[in-house]
């Protein structure tokens, strides 16, 4: 059963030494990124998942101790999906982010595994995954992995789509309110357009969190880059 759960964005910009000069930028994302997780240290799961999208190599579970590396991102860098034997594949770049916010808060509450999800997942397979996820301890946490559409300003990396803003907007207002219906309402293929990568693991998240209870709480919800960057908590 899931009984906690935190949505964070994954740029690798979140990672000081990787933005260099501007890490002082990304500093309130941070912030609200570590209070989300330490929610999930306090809800004492068995069991922490955490899922963010992938390319084609990186998708499927990822088991403990799985390793990740931010050298294609000019810093030579590397991080453990908790403590275990190294895995045969690497993390791919939304879940080295996610094991990198653990290691820095410190993360020892239980054990950790990792999934990454298909950005053009289909709403229904997604819901699918979330209860299977849901059903593998009897209490779950999930430290989902995502960002919202890259079209926010003209210099984003998308370039400026009118339709980007309101897209977010639901988006965080469906995290902050841990609505369930409406994260599974977002429109796949606008969100594909306006590359929005995280729809895939939000939906993820509200199949885990049918009929859960949790409430949810806005953290943060910007777009420093023209990218769309949420951080909720639910507990």
């Amino acid at each position: 059963m899931l009984v906690a759960a935190a949505v964070c964005p994954c740029p690798p910009l979140l990672v000081p030494e990787i933005a260099g000069g501007a890490a002082a930028e990304m500093d309130a994302a941070r912030a609200a990124c570590y209070d989300a997780i330490g929610v999930l240290a306090a809800a004492r799961p068995d069991q922490l998942h955490v899922i963010g999208p992938a390319e084609q190599a990186g998708r499927g579970a990822h088991p403990q101790g799985a390793r990740g590396s931010f050298a294609g991102f000019g810093v030579p860098l590397e991080v453990s999906l908790g403590k275990g034997e190294p895995a045969r594949r690497d993390l791919p770049p939304s879940l080295a982010v996610g094991a990198w916010l653990l290691d820095r808060t410190d993360w020892t509450s239980c054990p950790v595994e990792g999934l990454g999800v298909g950005e053009p997942l289909t709403r229904a397979r997604c819901q699918e995954a979330g209860g299977e996820l849901a059903a593998s301890a009897d209490r779950v946490a999930l430290l989902v992995m995502g960002d919202g559409s890259n079209c926010r300003t003209l210099k984003a990396p998308g370039y400026f789509d009118e339709r980007a803003a309101a897209f977010d907007a639901e988006a965080a207002r469906a995290l902050g309110a841990a609505d369930t219906a409406a994260l599974l309402a977002l429109d796949e293929e606008l969100a594909y357009d306006l590359g929005a990568a995280g729809r895939s693991s939000w939906q993820t998240l509200a199949g885990a969190a049918q009929g859960s209870g949790l409430a949810g709480r806005l953290l943060y919800d910007e777009a420093p880059y023209g990218v769309g960057y949420i951080v909720a908590s639910w507990s």
